[in-house]
């Protein structure tokens, strides 16, 4: 899937706010799993559901998992490819995710908003 024009631009960007915002509220490890930053200890209210995703940085409490980080990982690449519009782009796809089409894409079980083996999860 080809980038969007400028898309580089908005995600190095997105990146940057988010590795500060990460900086300045974190208080748990931080470390790189294949070029994202993981970053852990933030308060609840930095974040909804069970972290978020901004450029290349995952913002959580704790959340890290190999599932929710292979899940992340395809919000990344969402990024990369959405860059400046991926806010508003995710914002009109909608809060549930089981209708957002970038949790579907990130997988459902894996960002645990399904069971596995629940019939008709992706």
């Amino acid at each position: 899937m080809a980038p969007w024009p400028l898309a580089r631009l908005g995600y190095w960007y997105a990146t940057a706010v988010g590795f500060a915002w990460g900086a300045m509220l974190s208080t748990g490890r931080v470390r790189r799993h294949h070029g994202m930053w993981v970053f852990t200890g933030l308060p609840r209210w930095a974040f909804k559901r069970g972290g978020v995703c901004v450029g290349a940085c995952y913002l959580t409490d704790r959340n890290v998992g190999t599932a929710v980080l292979r899940h992340e990982l395809v919000h990344v690449e969402q990024w990369r490819h959405y860059g400046f519009a991926m806010p508003l782009l995710y914002l009109f796809a909608g809060s549930d995710p089981l209708r957002n089409r970038f949790e579907i894409e990130a997988g459902l079980e894996d960002g645990g908003y399904v069971r596995r083996g629940r019939p008709g999860a992706r």
